[in-house]
């Protein structure tokens, strides 16, 4: 990286130069005022180039892991070090709490966690001891007097034998951690090393404050959503049942439902409101509590149960739609009567079987002024399983909807028979076939919820 490992050097005094030949074009000497100045330009056109392109750099990073990833990289090409770590802390005690190295193996840094904390740099920073409110540099750790015992004897099994460490805070968000880095030799950042590494470092951590109150908001709405839907799946004779929920990074409004329902009876439930964030997870949460109100009333008639809710969300959510499935179940008989209000159809997985359920057309709840769809009653074999699931499932294959219900088809086909008796086994397995890449996708807004009823 161009000029940031020297300092420029002030302009020397020397004599006036010898006059030039008549004729001859001036050519100004190298130690010239004017040199020195070019020189200086030069140099500081290079760190300024060099700081646009870690901060850019830094910048397209969207998740607070690779956001304390990428700081240590820039950090350590910035003062010439080859490994380091960044503890994250923040002051409010809110989180999260983590410690991410570079060059460092866990084993390392589990090392490095051993030394007592007021003993090491990034600990005095984090704790407010005298001299931690600013950089802290360690030029030959080894030869320092009064060193820890624990800490020369990890500095010398780690092989590090300087550091330089700078704090992570900003005016908005106080301290959020600290970052320091390890040289194999005794050694320092020079001034410029300083400067541009300090530069670089403010600007980090309000990236770093950006992502880690993104990050909260994330955990926060996950935990909502969560809490809105069931702790616990009910355990009734003749059937079983597995869930598999995940939620976007904004908070989605996709939810599922099971209830035990008079007779022994059971009634299962998948839909999804339209949006994201807050209000849709509220709405998520109204939504849900009134159905499962409906369905201890009259969940033996799946219409009535949609009727009644899609009168509901006219009136209280006029804005919003939501599709809805809610399926009426005898385990005793292995029978269900379900009702869809423009949701995805259900899928039998049988030993001789697997199809989709065959539901009428109907829209979704609040598209119409009045929602109306026949029920469809189906009586399952023993031992075959009836996945519910949401739009999000097929969303997040990135395919054409044709395409997804294809790939959730053949998925479900291919489940081993080995497994078919274990409903847990049975979603687990359909959800690494239609996607291989994972559930928790950064990049996906979509909910996926998949809920499986095994009829024995």
């Amino acid at each position: 990286m161009a000029r940031i490992d020297s300092t420029v050097p002030s302009p020397a005094h020397t004599v006036a130069p010898a006059p030039a030949a008549p004729g001859t074009p001036a050519v100004p000497a190298p130690n010239a005022p004017g040199a020195v100045l070019q020189d200086r330009l030069a140099g500081w056109v290079s760190d300024l180039t060099t700081l646009h392109e870690l901060t850019e750099r830094l910048a397209r990073t969207d998740a607070l892991a690779d956001a304390l990833q990428e700081l240590l990289r820039a950090g350590s090409a910035l003062v010439g070090a080859r490994r380091g770590l960044v503890v994250l802390e923040p002051a409010d005690g809110l989180g999260p709490d983590t410690t991410i190295g570079l060059g460092l193996a866990r084993a390392d840094l589990g090392h490095i966690e051993t030394v007592p904390r007021s003993a090491m740099s990034y600990g005095r920073i984090l704790d407010g001891l005298p001299g931690g409110d600013g950089e802290i540099a360690q030029p030959d750790l080894l030869s320092e007097d009064g060193l820890d015992p624990r800490h020369r004897e990890v500095a010398a099994r780690l092989g590090y034998a300087a550091s330089y460490a700078l704090p992570l805070s900003t005016e908005a968000a106080g301290r959020l951690g600290a970052a320091v880095w390890l040289y194999d030799e005794p050694a320092e950042p020079a001034e410029r090393q300083r400067h541009l590494a300090g530069l670089y470092t403010r600007y980090a951590t309000e990236h770093l404050s950006r992502l880690l109150e993104i990050e909260r908001t994330r955990a926060c709405m996950k935990t909502m959503a969560e809490e809105l839907l069931p702790s616990r799946l009910p355990r009734m004779a003749g059937v079983q049942l597995a869930v598999r929920h995940r939620t976007g990074p904004r908070g989605g409004g996709d939810w599922y439902d099971a209830l035990p329902l008079p007779d022994a009876a059971l009634g299962l439930a998948v839909g999804s409101v339209t949006g994201s964030g807050p209000s849709a997870v509220a709405a998520m949460g109204r939504l849900r509590a009134s159905l499962r109100a409906y369905a201890v009333m009259e969940g033996e008639d799946p219409v009535a149960v949609l009727s009644d809710l899609e009168l509901l969300l006219r009136l209280t959510e006029p804005a919003r739609c939501a599709t809805a499935l809610f399926a009426y179940c005898e385990p005793s008989l292995r029978r269900i009567t379900l009702a869809g209000a423009g949701h995805t159809p259900p899928l039998l997985i049988g030993e001789r079987r697997t199809e989709f359920v065959e539901t009428s057309v109907s829209a979704p709840l609040g598209m119409l002024a009045c929602w109306e769809a026949p029920s469809v009653e189906l009586t399952t074999e023993p031992g075959e399983t009836v996945l519910l699931y949401t739009d999000g499932l097929l969303h997040r294959t990135g395919d054409a909807t044709d395409r997804a219900f294809a790939r959730l088809h053949a998925a479900a086909a291919g489940v081993p028979r080995a497994i078919r008796h274990d409903p847990d086994a049975v979603v687990d397995h359909v959800l690494r076939t239609v996607l291989p890449g994972g559930t928790d996708r950064a990049d996906s807004e979509e909910d996926v919820v998949l809920l499986a009823a095994r009829f024995e």
